[in-house]
């Protein structure tokens, strides 16, 4: 299916009945990489499995980047009367995650964010380099942008008040300690570090996330 936000079109798979909830990809992947997460979660809940801009079946855009894309996250919550649906973003979806809580307060109840980080130097050093050597042989504004954003400010992370559920694996891409740096600014978060797990080998066609998040989507909200 497809809607219109910001100008764009945005390409979505709804499935299952119950609360909504949002699944969002990561950098150069579409909505499929959910496909094993979704067929759980529509047991209980109502999936939107999306596209994000410039990615998948959605609309190309010339210039990319993550408060546009945080910003279409809202436009589509609103445009369906989504009422404060629960969001899970991997990578660059867990930074559209952040970015779109931070720009609009009391969009989501819940909030499940795997593998992000607030700045680039988040992400291990030897990864920054791989990605700019990519950037620098291909030009891909994808990657450009992953090398100059997010730039979240420490007031932004704090500002967050939605209950926030921290993934990473214990060999992420993204540095232990940059993790548990979101976790100790995001005040109502909680945090797992997952023992042998890398970047994405607990979401991309697994059924690991779904019973990593369970206990956190199944919890009352206060």
């Amino acid at each position: 299916m497809y809607i219109e936000v910001n100008g764009i079109r945005l390409f979505y798979k709804v499935s299952g009945s119950g609360p909504a909830i949002l699944l969002v990809h990561g950098n150069g992947e579409d909505h499929s990489i959910f496909n094993e997460t979704a067929e759980l979660l529509r047991k209980d809940y109502t999936v939107y499995a999306l596209d994000s801009r410039d990615h998948g079946k959605s609309s190309r855009v010339k210039t990319l980047g993550y408060e546009d894309m945080a910003d279409d996250m809202a436009e589509f919550v609103r445009m369906l009367k989504l009422e404060k649906p629960c969001y899970c973003g991997f990578s660059d979806g867990g930074i559209i995650g952040i970015l779109a809580a931070v720009r609009h307060p009391g969009l989501f109840s819940k909030l499940v964010l795997c593998g992000a980080n607030a700045y680039p130097q988040g992400l291990k050093w030897y990864w920054l380099k791989f990605f700019a050597m990519i950037e620098a042989l291909n030009h891909d504004p994808k990657i450009l942008m992953m090398l100059k954003e997010p730039q979240i400010a420490v007031k932004e992370l704090e500002s967050i008040s939605d209950p926030v559920l921290l993934l990473a694996g214990e060999r992420d891409m993204v540095r232990e300690s940059h993790t548990r740096y979101l976790a100790s600014k995001i005040k109502n978060s909680s945090l797992q570090i997952l023992p042998g797990e890398g970047h994405g080998s607990y979401i991309v066609h697994s059924r690991k996330l779904y019973y990593f998040m369970k206990k956190f989507l199944d919890k009352p909200l206060p």
